[in-house]
């Protein structure tokens, strides 16, 4: 290999345990995601983050800059530059490309893709207390709460199958998700639910009936179909029971299907739960992703 490492010959994690005690445990978990974007970022793109080239590292910085605030984009080249330091490598970021690069960065005018309004645990109640006393309203609380916990993409929730849930002893459930977006090959990942949600997923199934592939069903005049619904029901859901609890209606439109999974993830932020954590519970691949989720709750953690 020579001087050209490889980022897979080079375990950076343990790299940044020598900063315990030396910085704010959350400097170095800002340090530990902005390693990890810009690892992903290489990866999707066919460069080697370690070392990088400059060149490379500009295209990363202006690739940030038309999603994020020059301040983010700043912090994650700090990061990069730390990372270089801590692996004896030459550092990539004391090229003046770099700094061109970062002035362009503050200069543009970026416009961040619209983000759906995180459907924290407040909300969730709020929205689960409106539902209708009716079989609809049995499966719309069931629906909302397991989607919540599961941090879960409408895609994946509308496909859960009856035999993916499982009781367990302390009367939680085991939920198999079997296939999601970041996931194609269908190795799936395993989630548990509270009892609270256990006890309004067995009132829908004691209604519903156990003979009903999905898990959520279509209804139609008073009885179940075996029909599964479509990703759309779970956004309508959301905005319907959005108006019905009384929420302004700009704050309606800014829910959307992806909600439950954004305030789930929200909420597990402000509890203390690392990036990582949060990361393996809501099956992320992608830690940009995750980040623009999170910055809203980031910032009233921080502040």
């Amino acid at each position: 290999m020579g001087k050209h490492l490889h980022s897979d010959c080079i375990d950076w994690h343990s790299q940044f345990q020598r900063l315990d005690g030396a910085y704010a445990p959350a400097t170095i978990r800002g340090y530990f995601s902005d390693i990890r974007t810009f690892v992903s970022w290489c990866s999707d793109h066919g460069k080697s983050p370690f070392p990088a080239a400059h060149e490379a590292l500009c295209e990363f910085l202006v690739d940030q800059g038309a999603q994020f605030a020059p301040s983010t984009v700043q912090r994650r080249l700090y990061a990069i530059r730390k990372a270089h330091a801590l692996m004896g490598l030459p550092d990539p970021t004391i090229n003046e490309d770099v700094n061109l690069a970062m002035r362009k960065v503050r200069r543009m005018k970026a416009t961040k893709p619209k983000q759906a309004k995180g459907l924290t645990l407040e909300f969730l109640k709020a929205l689960i207390d409106v539902q209708p006393k009716n079989p609809i309203g049995l499966r719309n609380k069931a629906m909302l709460s397991l989607g919540y916990e599961l941090l879960a993409r409408r895609s994946e929730l509308i496909a859960l199958l009856t035999d993916d849930i499982t009781m367990r002893p302390d009367r939680t459930m085991r939920v198999l998700i079997r296939r999601s977006k970041s996931d194609p090959f269908g190795q799936g990942r395993i989630a548990f639910t509270s009892s609270r949600t256990a006890q309004l997923i067995c009132a829908w199934l004691d209604w519903r009936g156990p003979h009903i592939r999905p898990l959520f069903c279509q209804i139609y005049a008073e009885k179940a179909l075996n029909r599964a619904l479509s990703t759309t029901s779970v956004k309508d859901l959301i905005k319907r029971s959005a108006q019905a609890a009384g929420f302004d209606p700009w704050l309606v439109d800014q829910f959307s299907g992806h909600s439950l999974r954004v305030g789930a993830a929200q909420d597990l932020l402000c509890r203390g739960h690392d990036m990582a954590a949060i990361m393996r519970a809501g099956g992320w691949k992608s830690v940009g992703i995750l980040q623009r989720y999170l910055e809203e709750a980031e910032h009233n953690v921080w502040v």
